[in-house]
């Protein structure tokens, strides 16, 4: 006797003809692209996310930025209880807040602009 899941089981999805051919050309120029046959084609390369940051490495830059906790937030437009989080070990700055610290240590006059 059959299970009722064997008929849905062998019942496949397929993608369209269109689909697939659109997927089958794509392919092929990326691999004349990776062979060097074809450099007409876009690349984008994105960089690798910061690096975390610890709080002695915040308390350092704001240092280095001659700065209170308060002035140090209104740079980075976050607030004075988010700086103190991170300085005291609470909290973790995310990936926006330390792209933004990372910028703040490599070229410091571009939070003043």
């Amino acid at each position: 006797m059959k299970s009722v899941h064997s008929k849905s089981k062998r019942r496949k999805e397929h993608m369209s003809d269109a689909l697939f051919g659109d997927l089958k050309t794509s392919l092929g120029q990326a691999l004349k692209h990776a062979r060097g046959k074809r450099v007409d084609l876009r690349v984008t390369v994105l960089p690798a996310p910061p690096s975390p940051m610890s709080r002695s490495e915040i308390v350092e830059l704001r240092g280095e930025l001659n700065c209170s906790q308060a002035v140090f937030a209104r740079l980075l437009n976050v607030s004075l209880k988010t700086v103190q989080a991170w300085e005291q070990g609470v909290r973790e700055p995310g990936d926006a807040a330390l792209k933004l610290l990372t910028i703040a240590r490599k070229n410091p006059e571009a939070l003043l602009s």
